[in-house]
């Protein structure tokens, strides 16, 4: 067996959008109210529709994550996808847990992030409380960098990385990041004459680790198989600018949210991507309809969850004559209520009292 030489890692930590949270024991979420119920309005805070760029490719939208919602006495009050809980639910008073996770089960894979959230909330009899919900994630990553002289120098040689009960296998060509819930991890040399530990680490939550497997180009007697460390940290950030529109909302690919749009008045020919909640608009505080079946073809709403019946989360959106009315309005295709749609039109600070989107140019089903 080739002697091997010293090794290291790159941590990489995902971007301050994944705010650490106070986490919550289910221990302490056990009081019982005095009687009476309550209501929880739940919110995200973070991404709402559309994951970072970083992660693109790698996890659904928060509509898809899975909430579960319990009385204090272990009732369940919701179980499903975010997307099709209401905003906000009537709960018995007292403590109730809520978690939700972008994914049911986990096990360890290739670009399978976890994320999630816990929380024990105290909702008072005839009251109402917010549940905000942090995407946080709960797994790390690590990724190879493999030497071009691997395959040269190591024919037989298989890589593999291990939690102890689970392994990895990652090929030369491998690319993905593989995720492992904290612990313990392992990265081995497998060859016919036997097994090498190169590298043991132990993980935390968010840890997003790159290690480089280097073969030197020419391989000195007594030499082999490397994987170099550097023990800085590197911190990813987000840049916020003035007048980012400039950039944002220029493709389907990075559509404004409707979060976002509302903030953003005044812009044109920008792509925004929501989910097609409701109609038959007015200028009454509650002038919206949720259900089918709707009068008007001349305007529907948006919003960034499949389930939302509060006019103001929502974009009120003009359709103008031809191909694209006949396409969205809920009068003739009423099957389009809970779609998501990619519109590209001019955002307008009041349409029937809420933020507009108008004149639109484009449109397209995700």
């Amino acid at each position: 067996m080739k002697s091997l030489m010293s090794f290291s890692f790159c941590r990489v930590f995902l971007p301050a959008l994944f705010v650490p949270l106070s986490i919550f024991l289910m221990s302490s979420c056990d009081k019982a109210g005095g009687g009476g119920n309550g209501m929880l309005h739940l919110k995200f805070s973070g991404w709402v529709s559309q994951p970072p760029k970083s992660l693109e490719g790698e996890l659904p939208d928060t509509n898809d994550f899975i909430l579960n919602v319990c009385s204090a006495d272990g009732k369940v009050i919701y179980s499903g996808k975010y997307g099709l809980a209401p905003e906000t639910l009537e709960v018995p008073s007292g403590n109730c847990s809520v978690s939700i996770r972008s994914s049911e089960t986990f096990r360890p894979g290739f670009s399978c992030p976890l994320f999630g959230d816990d929380k024990c909330v105290s909702v008072p009899s005839g009251g109402t409380v917010d549940a905000v919900l942090e995407c946080r994630q709960l797994n790390a990553g690590v990724r190879l960098n493999v030497s071009p002289g691997f395959l040269t120098e190591y024919p037989d040689g298989v890589l593999f990385l291990r939690d102890g009960s689970e392994s990895l296998m990652y090929a030369y060509l491998e690319n993905r990041t593989a995720y492992f819930m904290p612990g313990v991890i392992s990265l081995a040399l497998v060859r016919d004459d036997g097994e090498t530990v190169l590298m043991t680490r132990v993980v935390e939550a968010r840890d997003m680790l790159v290690v480089n497997v280097i073969v030197p180009e020419k391989m000195e007697s007594g030499g082999g198989l490397s994987v170099k460390i550097d023990t800085s940290r590197i911190w990813t950030s987000i840049d916020c600018h003035l007048g980012e529109g400039a950039s944002k909302g220029t493709s389907p690919e990075n559509a404004f949210s409707v979060v976002e749009a509302k903030a953003n008045p005044g812009l044109s020919g920008v792509w925004v991507t929501g989910y097609i909640v409701g109609g038959d608009m007015t200028s009454s505080a509650e002038g919206i309809s949720f259900t089918p079946p709707f009068k008007s073809s001349s305007n529907l709403a948006i919003a960034s969850r499949a389930i939302v019946l509060s006019k103001q989360s929502c974009i009120g959106v003009a359709l103008p004559s031809g191909d694209v009315r006949d396409a969205l309005n809920l009068v003739s295709s009423p099957d389009n209520l809970g779609k998501q749609v990619f519109l590209k039109g001019d955002l307008v600070e009041s349409y029937y009292g809420i933020c507009g989107l108008k004149n639109i140019k484009e449109f397209r089903w995700k």
